[in-house]
């Protein structure tokens, strides 16, 4: 049986998120054309208006419908502590924890040479000019603790450190509520090492 181009069109599309394979792509888009239409026109709404109304904030580069986004434009904010952060979700769960007062810059990726991701893929120009600005005092590098994250974290901090920028880096080890027995070895040893006094 030939699939119809739209079908093949839609399934094709769903394949593009991330973690959506083949069959993956084939279920959602037969569930959305048999069980759900009325959901895959609400998608389909949904994804033409953010397309035409998102763009970057002009300070932050996450994604806002406006210059500034709410957090750049709210005054209350320290503008001298620069969390640097590889993408708007990341940007969400530090938000959550109530613990961050300062403003954000998204990178919008890392660098990852082996899938060709080098420091022109990401808005490294940008981050720089904006940490440049005279306001900001301390750059925090709060990249995800994959090689790919330490090694954009690395880059950051030289190019950083060399404009005469205070540089610090979140901490890793223990999770809130964790037991020994059940962390891992590799984050109990970064705990031992991050280690503070009481």
């Amino acid at each position: 049986m030939s699939t119809p181009p739209s079908l093949h069109a839609l399934i094709s599309a769903l394949k593009t998120l991330p973690g959506i394979g083949p069959k993956s792509a084939q279920r959602m888009a037969f569930y959305l054309m048999q069980r759900d239409q009325k959901g895959a026109a609400d998608l389909a709404t949904a994804l033409n208006n953010a397309l035409g109304k998102l763009k970057h904030c002009s300070l932050c580069n996450t994604f806002a419908e406006v210059d500034l986004c709410d957090i750049c434009s709210d005054d209350k904010r320290q503008h001298n502590l620069l969390c640097v952060v590889e993408m708007p979700t990341d940007l969400m769960m530090l938000e959550q924890t109530l613990a961050f007062h300062g403003r954000y810059f998204v990178l919008m990726g890392r660098l990852s040479p082996l899938d060709g991701i080098g420091p022109g893929d990401i808005a490294l120009q940008r981050l720089l000019e904006r940490a440049s600005d005279g306001i900001v005092e301390e750059v925090i590098l709060a990249t995800n603790f994959t090689t790919e994250g330490e090694a954009t974290a690395h880059y950051l901090a030289e190019m950083l450190r060399a404009r005469g920028l205070k540089v610090s880096r979140i901490a890793r080890g223990m999770p809130v509520g964790g037991e020994l027995e059940h962390v891992d070895a590799g984050t109990l040893a970064q705990a031992m090492l991050e280690r503070r006094s009481v």
